[in-house]
């Protein structure tokens, strides 16, 4: 992962032309930290220099993102990502901003991300999941900006954010008619761990991909109601909405996109609590809450 330290130009490359696809399975594991590199140097040089009109600057926080999680499931660790991402604002904040290097690397962004900017859907592929990210918004109607089904057991649930706020939400139904009374959020850690828990035996079971609950953080819903029919899995006629603090969206976005969320749902048992357990893939959460901006 090293890179040239000559002009901006020379490192603002063919990979910033194929950011329009902004395809994860597309990102090849030989380039996905150049354009991680090239993604973050530019963010940190148009939040210096104000290069992109708004909606050009959210595509490519996106596709940084986007690159960022490619980048980690190519094999590298956080601590190798995030030496990369200070390298890349090293580089930006000694960038004059009305340099002709840096003019014409912006003019290759601008051409590559404009049309990308005006996409109203985007779909991110995970390793057993995916993403899929809404930018058009009823003016009435709670509808998903960002979602992701999954089932445990035979009932079933939606997680994701949701509405104008774009809340962090989840919607379950349940086959046996139980409510539960509580729901929480379980996610790593990262101030306390130095990377994610995977058992690599686990292969596509999403429980091997969580932290133990003494590395994690705990996040409790907020508020629990009557789920709207528009938030509801598909076919399913009724079910509880779980809306959780910001601060749990921006803790799963911190994450390993290879790892999971443990979404615990309490139901009132004979003495003990009752609980049940899903897991939602982080994935390209994180790239498909800054493609809504």
């Amino acid at each position: 992962m090293t890179h040239q330290k000559g002009s901006v130009a020379r490192w603002i490359g063919v990979s910033i032309g194929m950011a329009g696809l902004a395809m994860p399975s597309a990102l090849l594991a030989a380039n996905a930290a150049d354009q991680l590199y090239e993604r973050t140097l530019m963010t940190a040089a148009d939040g210096r220099c104000r290069l992109f009109a708004p909606s050009v600057s959210a595509a490519l926080d996106a596709s940084r993102a986007q690159a960022r999680g490619a980048t980690l499931r190519s094999g590298a660790s956080e601590i190798q990502v995030s030496a990369l991402e200070q390298r890349a604002r090293v580089k930006a904040a000694g960038a004059a901003c009305n340099s002709k290097d840096l003019t014409l690397a912006a003019s290759r962004v601008k051409t590559a991300f404009d049309g990308y900017s005006q996409m109203l859907s985007m779909t991110y592929p995970g390793d057993v999941a995916s993403w899929k990210a809404e930018r058009s918004v009823s003016a009435t109607i709670p509808v998903w900006r960002l979602s992701q089904p999954a089932t445990f057991g035979v009932d079933r649930l939606v997680f994701g954010l949701a509405g104008h706020a774009k809340a962090l939400t989840v919607v379950a139904t349940f086959d046996n008619g139980q409510r539960p009374y509580a729901a929480r959020i379980i996610v790593r850690d990262t101030s306390r761990t130095l990377g994610p828990y995977i058992d690599t035996r686990a292969g596509r079971n999403l429980s091997g991909k969580v932290a133990p609950r003494n590395a994690s953080l705990v996040f409790a819903a907020e508020t629990r109601a009557e789920a709207p029919l528009t938030l509801l899995p598909t076919g399913a006629k009724t079910g509880l909405a779980f809306r959780f603090p910001a601060a749990a969206a921006d803790a799963i976005a911190q994450l390993d996109p290879r790892e999971a969320v443990t979404v615990e749902f309490a139901f009132t048992g004979r003495g003990d609590e009752v609980t049940r357990k899903a897991y939602v893939e982080v994935g390209d959460f994180a790239a498909g809450r800054a493609f809504l901006r």
